[in-house]
């Protein structure tokens, strides 16, 4: 940042590309869910975990930027903007599109009940301050119970700004073996709730709504990732990986496609050992090794450089073009292999509106706020 106090420290950029990598599984997985019924038969079925992923990334890359920040003088309120200015540009780009899309949709709720302007400019309001409706309210303009009918992926950054003043306010303070203590409680916590079905599907999928057990469950579920990605952080010792952004790509991929495990039946519980072996497990063994690599100069490497640049962009904006697509599938009862050509157009509109929204919008305006002096706490 311009002007800053603090030294820059390098960034991990293949860990930018593999939220890349996540963030296109969050498209496909939200593709399927035209078809899906129920959690057991969405067909690639764990894509919600990229969520979590994304939780421990952001542990391991605060816990990493500004773990040693604080003796240096960095300030609580400075810390705050800082994160105001590199997440919420982005919520307010996404809650406009959102806006554009449910109106060419035609301002009506799933269940084709008209919407008026009031709770639209109401629902834009709260949407704006990322603050969430309350399921069957006037704000709640789609009526299937989101927190963000504007946008849906926002209770991910609602948690990850919750995240975020945890973290100034007592997390950092915590010395590293408290920190690791702290972990495995919730650990044993969020495996109680995923064995236990308290999400009702036996699994972790929570936090998109404020109905039943979603609120402490989404709270629960970024508490102990983000945590798991400090400790990481913490004892982190750099190896040698080769070709670790390929690598890392394919587990996340293979882990996400992974088929609802259990079913309905009394075996269900075993789809929540899952989720929790990958989060506790699996997803931090995948940040370690990534953390281990580079980037390279040859197109992998430019490959990753892209995926991280559009990450956030791309994961805030693709899902109002989600809704319009959702609302053609359902509009006009079309099969998955009938609407490829539409998944392709969906997915590259994305893409391209990330990269437009990246390079016009979120760019320019963090480095207008920042070049100001407001990150700095002035």
């Amino acid at each position: 940042m311009a002007n800053s106090p603090f030294k820059p420290k390098s960034r991990y950029e293949l860990l930018d590309g593999l939220r890349g990598t996540a963030a296109l599984c969050v498209i496909v997985y939200h593709f399927f869910e035209a078809w899906a019924t129920s959690a057991v038969d969405q067909h690639f079925n764990h894509g919600y975990l990229a969520v979590d992923f994304f939780f421990i990334l952001s542990g391991f890359v605060i816990s990493y930027a500004y773990d040693d920040r604080w003796k240096e003088g960095l300030t609580v309120g400075a810390f705050f903007k800082r994160r105001l200015i590199r997440l919420h540009p982005m919520v307010i780009m996404g809650v406009v599109i959102g806006v554009v899309a449910f109106i060419v949709q035609g301002c009506t709720k799933w269940d084709g009940t008209k919407v008026g302007v009031w709770a639209i400019v109401l629902a834009t309001l709260l949407n704006l301050l990322l603050l969430p409706a309350v399921p069957g309210t006037m704000p709640e303009v789609r009526g299937n119970g989101e927190m963000y009918p504007l946008n849906g992926p926002n209770w991910s950054l609602f948690f990850e700004y919750i995240g975020n003043i945890f973290y100034a306010l007592f997390i950092r303070l915590m010395s590293t073996k408290v920190l690791k203590v702290f972990t495995a409680i919730l650990g044993v916590l969020l495996a109680a709730f995923a064995v236990g079905n308290l999400s009702g599907a036996h699994h972790i999928g929570v936090g998109w709504t404020m109905a039943e057990w979603n609120l402490p469950g989404g709270l629960l579920r970024m508490t102990f990732s983000y945590c798991m990605g400090m400790v990481i952080a913490r004892t982190f010792k750099k190896r040698s990986i080769p070709h670790a952004f390929l690598l890392c790509s394919l587990i996340l991929v293979a882990l996400f496609a992974v088929p609802h495990i259990g079913g309905d039946g009394p075996l269900g519980w075993l789809n929540g050992v899952y989720d929790i072996l990958c989060v506790g497990v699996l997803f931090p063994a995948v940040l370690y090794m990534g953390a281990c690599g580079h980037t390279g100069e040859g197109f992998g490497g430019k490959a990753c450089k892209f995926l991280g640049e559009i990450s956030y962009p791309l994961y805030v904006v693709h899902y109002p073009l989600m809704y319009l697509y959702y609302h053609h599938i359902w509009e006009h009862n079309l099969t998955i292999v009938q609407s490829i050509p539409l998944m392709i157009a969906v997915l590259a509109g994305s893409i391209l509106l990330a990269y437009i929204t990246m390079r016009f919008w979120d760019g320019p305006i963090r480095k207008k706020l920042s070049s100001r002096g407001i990150a700095q706490g002035k």
